[in-house]
């Protein structure tokens, strides 16, 4: 059945360039590259982000084949997942997922390495994503869905200019069992 709505990003937008290294405030968001195994490996070690993230990887191996499948996601123009930067170090993750380029939407996600915590990386990082997100590839509406129990996350969601629509009741399954989460949004404009 025909969609009577242009995409709001053109299929092959993505997927027809490198991802893009992008920067500013203070951070560089770039491409995972092989070489960032043992910090993905140490990220999915840590108790806090294996609690909201609900992942953890057992070797270099494990973390090798995650940096792999970011690529093929972004190939797929289903995600794209960068590596954050400061000062020469990776201390984080930013990534954009659930993307919709004919609805012109997605979901922001990230986590910060316990060292790098407490120096506002996620905000920051997710303010230079957002600008090339709204501003280069063109999204309209972005999201940001984290547990209600996060506080920390509803503090970067609200710095970094998502405003919150609700409350999804047990949507986000956990280790420790269902969450309720926050939902937040940012629109183009």
């Amino acid at each position: 059945m025909p969609i009577l709505t242009t995409p709001t990003v053109p299929p092959g937008r993505l997927s027809a360039q490198p991802m893009p290294v992008l920067a500013g405030d203070g951070m560089t968001l770039r491409p995972w590259d092989r070489a960032d195994a043992p910090a993905i490996l140490a990220a999915y070690q840590d108790e806090a982000i294996q609690l909201w993230h609900a992942r953890v990887m057992e070797d270099l191996a494990e973390a090798e084949d995650w940096i792999d499948s970011r690529a093929e996601r972004w190939e797929q123009e289903a995600a794209g997942d960068w590596a954050v930067e400061s000062e020469g170090a990776v201390v984080g993750r930013v990534a954009l997922h659930h993307l919709d380029l004919h609805e012109g939407g997605g979901e922001v996600g990230y986590w910060v390495l316990p060292a790098a915590r407490g120096r506002r990386v996620a905000p920051r990082a997710v303010g230079v994503l957002v600008d090339w997100a709204f501003g280069d590839l063109g999204l309209h509406r972005l999201r940001l869905v984290h547990s209600t129990r996060n506080e920390a996350s509803c503090k970067v969601a609200l710095a970094a200019g998502f405003t919150p629509e609700g409350t999804l009741r047990e949507s986000g399954k956990h280790v420790d069992g269902w969450h309720d989460m926050h939902l937040h949004a940012r629109l183009a404009g």
